[in-house]
């Protein structure tokens, strides 16, 4: 097995940034902007505002010399502080807790850096200046307020007052405060300072001075020239911890088996103190279900016993910012009896109170009283709600919201379920909640009405914007809150209403729109929006800016990434106006995008796959109206690592020496590091092993050896991975080439599994391999069956290496389990091994819920809820159900709730159309699953109540027209729009006595469109046309029926077309008139043209009357073939034509050969050759049957051999003429006889001698000779080739 993993910093595929400062993740960051690049390396903490003396110093030499620059301007601050009182954000006066929005804005940490995010608002562009130090000290900027106090400031009398205001700006801010809404000087308090840098306050009271002198309300100025910046106004309390009043409590009387309240009523602290009981000796008091603590602070007693007067009773408050407890005087109880032993017996009883002769009675309530009440919280708020009753024996208390569920992920029960809260309030949270109290003489309940209000909340806070000149853009202030919020707009710290007028803004509620920006136009805004629950306030520049191009990034970088793979190159820059970014490369002209090279809006370019020649110098440059600048990025292509020889698996015996290879291929310029791992864990290289570059080695392999080992290759840019395993043999077991040898065959099943280790969640499984059959076991696969849902079904659990038998399975909860195991090899799989005894789970709560929840409607009045029911897996518990839950989704209603044992639900009676909000939850007898997510579902559609209007048809052509229509409103639709639909029809053609299909046709036009074209239409006709609106359901009604006429066309095809020849001398066309005339036909327009092979003439052209139909036409050539094409006309023009041949005449493929081949000078000289060929094998064959040829051999005779006959030893044979027929396969001589034998091997000569030999299958292999002189040529014959000419010759 093989893996390639190419390492890349850059974070795509291959892409590999320059060392150093380039290789770190800061100089590849980039942005999701889709304008402009990320350089995270470009912004960082320019450090401004932050704090730098302690807070206990004595004001520092820079805040006291902007003391007599802060009386210069108190009066004219006095002048403005009595206009802004008229904007001051309401709400300030709520005692409300918790409802405090924290401002500032937290500083990043130092290893973030980002450059400037460019994204477009609706209007505009907007630009974010990087918070680079040498940018940022370049740059102008409003203030902008970074931290703040909370609304609430409550502190510690005994320390000194601290009252934090940060801000940045370039140039830095200026602080001023106020309180009261009047200036506050804190020139003349010589208490009061001002941190270095900052605007924090400090009120030091170590030289004296009372805290409470200072409380009130302080509001933060940030300013520069252009802008101010408010904080909000910070409302400073200091905090009390007063005394408990001296009071003597008398004891308690009460009768045995009545109800007490011990009232706390702690002094009025800041903030409120936590109350708790105790004993006079500090002891506490044991709380349960009987007595309990209420929220108020008071203790309740549901029934008094006698061991309740064996101690008393102590209010404590603690005091947070004291660290201070308080207690109250005790009370004593002195409880009346009829059974004045307290015999410690009789607690346990399980009837104490008749034992005790105590009274039994129903529930009351102690608090709240009465059978309702109401309650009022704010969004995001915890709710509380309290009910704590009397009676004998003590109630029990349930809680049950009406009309649905308790929200379980945020409901809990505190107090021994004597109080109920909700977390994180929120609207659906509102209703009628009561609990229920009860005991064995009766219950009563108690219904609290829960409504919840909101202070204000973002739903869009508005954003710095920075600009270029001439640019537009938008400040946006979007909040919510119940009662609805107000919003008022600010410039500055004043009113806008009273700000200098700008024709460049204009305010449309809670959005400012500027237009056609220019430096004068740079402020801060304010947005307050405030309800009688509380108020918010933000602050939000606008900065137009005017800066040419610059790049962010370090120059000339340099990066290397490995051949075929994907990199991008970044280019950061910043500039105002926006810059356009170009690519070249090796200084050429062209910009680079397409092809292998992909340019991001952001500037990025991606090269999508890296070849050799990417290499090179790429050139980026940023320009604007202001300059340009530009950077370069040096790129090198690396070859990659590959291992081209990888290790294999192998089988060793014990005690063996085994080598894994792993043979590596890289670049030359990079460092390569080879690696080794054992089961994907580093391997330690002992003294039994050794590693080399190319191999690793491991001698006397031992059991612990076996395992997968994988060969790592690396350099600084990629690696590649290669694995092997490695198996170990026992002594006994068969060598390595033996077993290679061995036939392999599928593993034998497991046997004898057991459970072990049986948890409520898991259990052991073992099992004893059985025989790999001499192909070793890969893998186990584990299977379970369940006996509830699909008995008889296996499933797979889990698989595991071929080298365990013991395993821990997961289990779910409440299935009866039973397992089998299956063994696999590179054979196959085995046989099952048979079952295990079953096993239960305990059961729970399911922990999921269904999938694939839908809400559709079947009917017009009806919602069909479908889920995918859950398996036996995920019910986790007997009786298995599904909680259905619904509401409408705008009103916001209570959920409707029902018990489903099925995956269906129909609700019933819903209106048309409308979105529901759809949650179904499983539960089963231990619980119910988690909450489920919210769907949203639509109820059944109706057909549309409305049709279009005002449908315009335009005629386009003789078969196409343009319609329009206006939409319909969406409430007619009654459901999904899925289309408008035009109907139409062919009334009539113009033609008068043609018969027309008056079908109906129709054309769709899916979404909500205005407009549509139809084509398709026949020319020359009158149509009828209706519109619809097509939704899930079906049409709705009709529109009125428009009469549209097209014009002429161009007319079909003439209708059988039939080419006849009656003689060769004549040819006849017939056909009949077009199927569709398309208009007034004006004729017919014949064209044919004479052919014969790859000869064309002359093409002809006839033109005849629209009432002929009929041509017979003479031919000129009788050798030649016609095609006739015919068309008919109307004033538009010729239509489709329809095309034939004149059929072939006899013998044209002989007159073809004629004229086409027998001309051909390549033809004659092949039937010359064939000619001249056949003319010599008649010769030969001539020859051959007069000379003879060869001769078959016969089998050897019978007669032995005379004295004579020599050759009989050299294996010679004879031939004979029986019959006087010559033997098959001979040849006859001249004169038509057989040459008589004279002797075994030899033939008479020809002419004056020669002799001829046979070889030893008979066949001729002597020669024709002629002798000239027998002395001279004895034993010198000359030899000829046995060709037709010698024949030839010898016949002469």
């Amino acid at each position: 097995m093989r893996r390639l993993a190419t390492s890349g910093a850059a974070g795509d595929v291959g892409e590999v940034a320059a060392p150093a400062a380039d290789s770190s993740d800061c100089a590849r960051g980039r942005s999701l902007s889709p304008w402009r690049l990320i350089d995270l390396c470009a912004i960082c903490d320019t450090g401004v505002g932050a704090p730098s003396a302690d807070w206990n110093s004595a004001p520092s030499g820079g805040a006291r010399g902007r003391l007599n620059e802060a009386e210069e301007l108190s009066s004219a601050w006095e002048v403005h502080l009595e206009s802004l009182e008229a904007t001051r954000p309401q709400g300030l006066g709520s005692r409300e807790r918790g409802l405090v929005l924290r401002m500032a804005r937290q500083q990043p940490p130092p290893w973030v850096h980002a450059a400037f995010l460019l994204f477009f608002l609706s209007l505009g562009g907007a630009i974010e200046i990087p918070m680079d130090p040498s940018i940022q000290n370049e740059l102008t900027q409003p203030p902008t307020i970074t931290k703040q106090s909370v609304k609430d400031h409550i502190v510690d009398p005994r320390d000194n007052i601290l009252i934090e205001c940060e801000a940045k700006g370039n140039p830095a801010p200026s602080f001023h405060w106020t309180r009261n809404s009047r200036f506050f000087n804190i020139a003349k308090d010589p208490r009061v300072s001002m941190r270095r840098r900052s605007g924090t306050l400090v009120i030091d009271f170590r030289s004296g001075g009372r805290p409470e002198e200072y409380e009130g309300e302080y509001q933060c100025f940030a300013r520069n020239k252009f802008g101010t910046a408010l904080s909000n106004r910070i409302r400073l309390q200091v905090s009390k911890s007063p005394l408990w009043p001296k009071e003597n409590l008398d004891p308690v009387v009460v009768q045995e088996g009545a109800p007490l309240t011990l009232q706390c009523n702690p002094p009025p602290g800041l903030p409120s103190p936590v109350i708790f009981w105790m004993s006079s000796s500090m002891e506490p008091i044991t709380q349960d279900k009987r007595v309990s603590q209420g929220h108020n602070g008071d203790l309740y007693f549901s029934n008094v016993m006698l061991q309740d007067m064996q101690t008393d009773y102590s209010c404590n408050a603690r005091f947070h910012f004291t660290h201070t407890i308080q207690q109250k005087n005790p009370f004593t109880l002195k409880v009346l009896t009829n059974h004045p032993y307290n015999d410690s017996s009789l607690r346990n009883h399980p009837d104490m109170y008749s034992a005790r002769g105590v009274a039994e009675r129903t529930p009351s309530f102690m608090y709240p009283q009465g059978t309702s009440s109401s309650q009022m919280v704010l969004r995001g708020m915890d709710l509380l709600l309290e009910c704590i009753a009397s009676g004998v024996p003590t109630p029990d208390i349930a809680w049950y919201k009406k009309g649905g569920d308790l929200p379980s992920d945020k409901a809990k029960f505190e107090n021994f379920n004597k109080a109920l809260r909700i977390t994180n309030v929120s609207e659906e949270d509102s209703g009628e909640y009561f609990c229920l109290a009860s005991n064995k003489m009766g219950s009563i309940r108690h219904t609290i009405s829960v409504r919840v209000k909101a202070a204000p909340y973002w739903l869009d806070e508005p954003k710095n914007l920075i600009l270029a000149p001439g640019e537009d853009g938008r400040l946006v202030c979007r909040a919510n809150g119940n009662p609805k919020p107000t919003v008022q707009w600010m410039v500055n710290g004043e009113p806008l209403q009273s700000a200098p007028p700008n024709p460049n803004r204009e305010v449309a509620g809670d959005t400012i729109i500027f237009r056609d920006t220019q430096i004068s136009s740079r402020a801060v805004y304010q947005c307050n929006t405030s309800n009688e629950h509380g108020y918010l306030l933000a602050n939000a520049f606008v900065s137009v800016l005017d800066v040419p191009p610059r790049m962010l990034s370090p120059r000339n970088q340099f990066i290397r990434v490995i051949l075929y793979n994907r990199t991008r190159l970044d280019c950061p820059f910043f500039g105002s106006p926006i810059p356009t970014l170009r690519w070249f490369k090796n200084g050429q002209g062209s910009n680079l995008d397409g092809g292998n090279y992909h340019v991001y809006e952001n500037g990025s370019l991606e090269i999508k796959m890296i070849r050799k020649e990417d290499q090179g110098i790429y050139t980026c440059v940023a320009t604007n109206i202001l300059g340009k600048a530009e950077n370069q990025v040096r790129l090198e292509v690396k070859d990659p690592t590959r291992i081209y020889r990888m290790p294999e698996d192998q089988v060793a015996k014990r005690g063996t020496t085994v080598q894994l290879e792993c043979r590596v291929k890289h670049d030359p310029s990079l460092k390569l590091t080879v690696s080794w791992l054992k089961d994907d864990e580093p391997l330690y290289i002992g003294n039994r092993m050794k590693k080399e570059d190319d191999s690793l080695t491991i001698f006397g392999v031992a059991e612990r050896d076996q395992g997968s080992y994988t060969c790592v290759a690396s350099t600084e840019l990629d690696q590649d991975l290669a694995k092997a395993y490695l198996t170990v043999l026992a002594d006994q077991a068969t060598p390595t080439n033996r077993l290679a040898a061995l036939p392999k065959g599928r593993p034998d099943r497991p046997r004898d599994l057991e459970l072990t280790d049986l948890a409520e969640r898991s259990v052991r499984l073992t099992w004893i391999p059985g025989d790999d059959n001499n192909s070793p076991i890969t893998d186990y696969v584990v299977q379970f069956e369940e006996d509830q849902f699909q008995p008889g079904v296996w499933h797979d659990h889990s698989k595991f290496p071929g080298s365990v038998n013991s395993a821990v399975l997961q289990l779910s909860p409440y299935v009866n389990y039973q397992f089998r195991v299956i063994a696999v090899n590179e054979v196959g799989s085995s046989h099952p091994s048979l079952p295990s005894e079953r096993y239960r789970t305990s059961g729970a709560p399911p922990e999921s819920n269904p999938s694939d929840v839908k809400g559709e409607g079947t009917r017009k009045n009806n919602m069909e809820i479908t889920w995918t029911p859950m398996n036996a897996t995920s019910a986790f518990g007997p009786n298995l159900r599904y909680i259905v839950k619904w509401r409408r989704r705008e009103t916001r209603e209570t959920w409707n709730n029902v018990t489903v044992w099925g995956s269906r639900y129909v609700v019933g009676q819903t209106p048309v159309y409308v979105p529901y909000e759809i949650r179904v939850q499983a539960e089963n007898d231990f619980g119910k699953a988690p909450e489920p997510d919210t769907v949203i579902g639509y109820s059944g559609e109706d057909y549309p109540r409305a049709a279009p209007t005002e449908v315009k048809i335009r005629v386009l052509n003789s078969t196409a027209i343009s319609l329009q229509w206006n939409r319909v409103y969406s409430d007619t639709v009654q459901g999904q729009l899925r289309e408008y639909r035009a109907y139409y029809w062919r009334e009539s053609s113009l033609l008068k006595n043609l018969w027309v299909s008056q079908k109906r046709q129709q054309a769709s036009f899916p979404g909500d469109r205005p407009r549509g074209v139809v084509s398709r239409l026949f020319p020359y006709s009158n149509y009828k046309l209706e519109m619809v609106v097509v939704n899930g359901r079906g049409d709705g009604p009709r529109s009125e029926t428009k009469e549209f006429t097209t014009p002429e066309g161009v007319p079909s095809a003439p209708r059988r077309f039939r080419v006849r020849q009656p003689n060769l001398e004549t040819i006849n066309l017939e056909w009949d008139h077009p199927e569709h005339p398309n208009g007034i036909l004006t004729g017919y327009t014949l064209k044919y043209v004479a052919f014969n092979g790859t000869k064309v003439g002359k093409q002809m052209v006839e033109n005849f009357s629209p009432n002929q139909t009929k041509f017979s036409m003479q031919r000129t050539d009788p050798v030649s073939r016609y095609r006739f094409t015919l068309s008919a006309r109307t004033q538009v023009g010729s239509g489709e034509a329809v095309t034939e041949e004149s059929p072939a005449p006899p013998n044209e493929a002989y007159t073809n050969n004629q004229a086409d081949i027998a001309t051909q000078g390549w033809f004659i000289g092949l039937m010359c050759a064939i000619a001249l060929l056949v003319l010599i094998l008649l010769i030969v064959c001539f020859i051959k049957r007069s000379r003879g040829g060869k001769y078959p051999v016969r089998e050897k005779k019978d007669v032995p051999l005379g004295p004579e006959d020599p050759k009989e030893e050299d294996g010679s044979f004879d031939y004979s003429d029986e019959d006087n027929k010559p033997l098959q396969g001979s040849q006859t001589s001249l004169d038509g006889t057989i040459k008589q034998q004279e002797s075994d091997d030899s033939l008479v000569d020809y002419g004056e001698g020669g002799e001829g030999q046979f070889n030893e299958d008979g066949s001729f292999i002597g020669q024709y000779t002629v002798k000239k002189d027998k002395e001279e040529t004895e034993g010198n014959e000359s030899s000829e080739a046995t060709s037709p000419v010698n024949a030839i010759y010898s016949l002469a």
